[in-house]
């Protein structure tokens, strides 16, 4: 499930996907709205996570637990890429995505995660994007990931470009369109 960011780490978008799987309307979940799904124990770890991403304007990865539209407890693992433009390479905002990677009500451990590279976990089918731009995102993310991890530069800035477009679309609201300027 694809979101963005501000600068602060708010929510400025967030797939249609997250309505349904959270139980959240779209206002609900737009700034942090979206944490009061997550459980109440493991809020404040990704509170904290995502703050602190957000003031190094680095990649980040967090695992933490939600309650699910249908009253289960899904592990989520999430994770997001910063994207900077205009003006003098300005830190905008993230480009992320949340995958369900657990289906159980697991409870031994808490969230955890940090500023570090998101490698996504396999997608599970009720997190799968059914927006085209938001399984770009997906794919791209994943792209940027295994790029950065085996140290291939060849392609990577033009990776980064495509995701900076993507992000730019999701945040005007083209999540639904599959055309990206």
């Amino acid at each position: 499930m694809i979101f963005t960011t501000d600068a602060q780490g708010e929510v400025t978008y967030i797939c249609l996907e997250w309505f349904s799987y959270a139980g959240q309307t779209r206002e609900a979940a737009y700034r942090d709205g979206w944490t009061t799904s997550v459980l109440e124990s493991d809020q404040s770890a990704v509170r904290a996570i995502l703050a602190e991403a957000a003031q190094a304007q680095a990649e980040f990865s967090v695992r933490f637990r939600i309650r699910c539209a249908n009253g289960s407890v899904r592990w989520l693992a999430a994770g997001g890429v910063p994207s900077f433009g205009p003006p003098g390479r300005s830190f905008l905002g993230y480009l992320g995505s949340m995958i369900e990677f657990a289906p159980t009500e697991a409870t031994e451990i808490a969230a955890y995660g940090g500023i570090e590279r998101f490698v996504p976990p396999p997608t599970h089918v009720a997190t799968r994007a059914v927006a085209p731009l938001d399984t770009i995102a997906d794919h791209l993310i994943i792209v940027h990931a295994l790029m950065e991890q085996h140290d291939v530069m060849s392609g990577l800035k033009e990776v980064k470009g495509a995701l900076f477009r993507v992000g730019q679309a999701l945040a005007r609201g083209d999540g639904s369109r599959s055309q990206v300027n």
